[in-house]
């Protein structure tokens, strides 16, 4: 079994994938392939046979052999893309498991397709993505060496790559709306199986091709997913009710994540994994938080039938279409409108309280600073897409 896992978790089998959908290294990155260092100025990280030493937090490697480094790879190759197809294929489907995704998918579906369907859609994936983020900072696995692999995202490069939480993301999104839905609409329930399995495998994939995840990192996140929605299935019915929880129930939303972000593992090295664990919790916090706001004050335009009620598929209409993507423009607006004021205000607050420099952006990663600016700036957004962007929506007669 070691050995299995330890061949699922080589590089040169993502490299190998790599070739042949097309990707390879640019001439002058070859000659490092068999084991010299890193391009002259790259940093330099430990790689198979070259693990740090204990330092008390993550030192040292795991038993059973598998490769765990302190610090993730900072290198990014150059290269050649000699298939174009595989290229922006995955490399759009990179992006449906990045933030562009989240702000746009699951806002749209709530204005526009099924708010109870929405919420939770994106409860679940509140706790799957907390779930992956901590244990990538917990395990401190390395993502995929490079050379041999080619590597095509920068942002993420810093972070620790098991599980991968692209692949968990899709997998939640996926199975959770076909879930959802095949006791609440009509629809060949096969048609939407396929859906689910494509959507994500191809940002499964997507994670080999851009040499972000290796085989295990993916496997890994498919697997974990799958158990947590085995496990949370059987009270999915209680997020529908959470509307009409106790009036303390706000003050817990958004305590337990706060406090949960503030508390999150800390890593040998800065990631962004803390920022992005925090943007996704305040994200969930916000949206709860909306919900209930919208029952306890009655600020919902009409009362919804809750989970399930089985009807039919509406067809898609020239009204609809304009009408949908009118209230989705209307939406996102008002969202990045509110991103940026929040988060340029608590900035400035927190800098004012901590005496920062403005423009020090390297104190952005202080913890004292990350957490709060991100928790409120998010939580704020997933305020506003369940409580005043309908509202907005209702006073511009698009509802």
């Amino acid at each position: 079994m070691a050995e299995l896992l330890r061949s699922l978790q080589d590089s040169q089998l993502v490299a190998r994938f790599q070739r042949r959908c097309g990707l390879f290294p640019a001439p002058d990155e070859g000659p490092r392939e068999n084991g010299a260092g890193p391009a002259e100025g790259a940093p330099r990280t430990p790689g198979l046979g070259q693990l740090p030493a204990a330092n008390g937090k993550g030192g040292g490697g795991p038993a059973n052999g598998l490769r765990r480094v302190a610090a993730p790879q900072a290198y990014v190759q150059k290269y050649i893309v000699k298939n174009y197809f595989y290229y922006y294929l995955f490399r759009f489907s990179a992006a449906l498991g990045q933030e562009v995704f989240y702000i746009t998918f699951l806002p749209f579906t709530h204005w526009n397709i099924d708010p109870y369907l929405s919420r939770r859609l994106i409860i679940i994936w509140v706790l799957v993505m907390y779930i992956g983020q901590v244990a990538k900072d917990i395990l401190k696995w390395p993502r995929p060496l490079s050379p041999p692999v080619v590597k095509l995202e920068k942002r993420v490069i810093d972070e620790y790559g098991m599980p991968s939480t692209h692949a968990m993301a899709a997998t939640v999104i996926s199975f959770t709306l076909l879930l959802s839905t095949m006791d609440r609409y009509q629809y060949p329930f096969a048609l939407g199986l396929l859906m689910a399995v494509v959507f994500s495998t191809l940002v499964c994939l997507s994670r080999l091709y851009t040499g972000m995840h290796t085989v295990l990192d993916v496997l890994g996140g498919i697997l974990v997913t799958a158990v947590l929605i085995v496990l949370t299935y059987p009270a999915w019915t209680l997020i529908d009710r959470l509307d009409s929880a106790s009036p303390l129930f706000p003050v817990c939303v958004i305590v337990v994540p706060f406090f949960l972000c503030y508390n999150y593992p800390v890593s040998d090295c800065y990631s962004p994994t803390r920022a992005d664990t925090t943007t996704v919790l305040a994200a969930g916090a916000g949206v709860t938080l909306g919900f209930w706001i919208n029952h306890f004050f009655q600020l919902a335009s009409a009362p919804v039938e809750a989970l399930p009620v089985v009807q039919n598929i509406p067809p898609l209409t020239t009204n609809m279409l304009v009408l949908g993507l009118t209230r989705f423009a209307v939406g996102i607006v008002l969202i990045l409108l509110v991103r940026q004021l929040v988060q340029n205000l608590s900035l400035q607050v927190l800098y004012s309280c901590f005496k920062v420099v403005t423009r020090n952006k390297e104190a952005r990663r202080r913890l004292e600073i990350e957490v709060p600016y991100k928790f409120v700036t998010y939580a704020s957004v997933g305020l506003c897409a369940t409580t005043f962007v309908p509202m907005l929506h209702r006073f511009l007669g698009l509802l």
